[in-house]
């Protein structure tokens, strides 16, 4: 199977990193991840997020944009990849967390930085609740992700339905992660993986629970 360019996304502690790992290994395709530990101002932003925000959004941005621009100068459409974020949900980010002045200069940043840069073929967007996440979040044992409260990740949450919900620039999957297990059971992760490979247009929805 050919997997093209394939996005996962989703909220912080959804599992997109893991099922990106596990989709680029069974597809023989490059992975693309996005590497939070290089970010310098990251455990600073969660500690005092109104002063670290606009550093800490534009570090991701250009990290982002560089990694997708060295793949398409790569051989992206030969060998395919897997990634863990959509550039377009840096912005997300930035709308949650910039002031007003901010914004308006990370828009600017923002429009030059992103030009050119490939569609997916396919984007997975994974969905859980709140408390799912933040239980994830706890269990992964990253000592600054101690400092994600409820009211901030809610936002987010609120702002990636939001967003997938007008989303139409690539086939769009929704799945509903809060019962499926794709790293540690090969059945669910047989499943979602054939159910990703079907598709070539439009939105669809996958969500294990209904089907049991």
């Amino acid at each position: 199977m050919k997997s093209g360019y394939i996005v996962v996304e989703g909220p912080i502690g959804v599992g997109k990193t893991s099922l990106a790992r596990r989709l680029a290994d069974a597809l023989d395709a490059r992975a693309l991840l996005e590497m939070p530990e290089e970010n310098p101002f990251l455990e600073r932003f969660y500690r005092s997020r109104e002063q670290f925000a606009l550093p800490t959004q534009l570090f991701f941005l250009f990290q982002r944009a560089r990694q997708i621009q060295e793949l398409k100068q790569g051989e992206l459409f030969s060998s395919g990849a897997v990634s863990d974020f959509l550039i377009e949900k840096d912005r997300l980010f930035a709308l949650a967390n910039l002031d007003t002045d901010e914004l308006r200069l990370y828009e600017q940043v923002y429009g030059q930085t992103i030009r050119e840069l490939p569609a997916p073929d396919r984007v997975v967007y994974l969905q859980a609740p709140v408390d799912v996440l933040l239980d994830r979040i706890r269990r992964r044992g990253v000592p600054y992700e101690d400092l994600i409260d409820r009211p901030y990740l809610q936002a987010l949450v609120d702002a990636y339905t939001q967003f997938f919900h007008h989303y139409t620039a690539a086939p769009l999957l929704v799945v509903n992660a809060a019962q499926i297990n794709f790293v540690d059971r090969d059945e669910d992760f047989g499943m979602l993986l054939d159910y990703i490979m079907r598709i070539r247009s439009g939105r669809h929805f996958f969500n294990p629970m209904a089907a049991s």
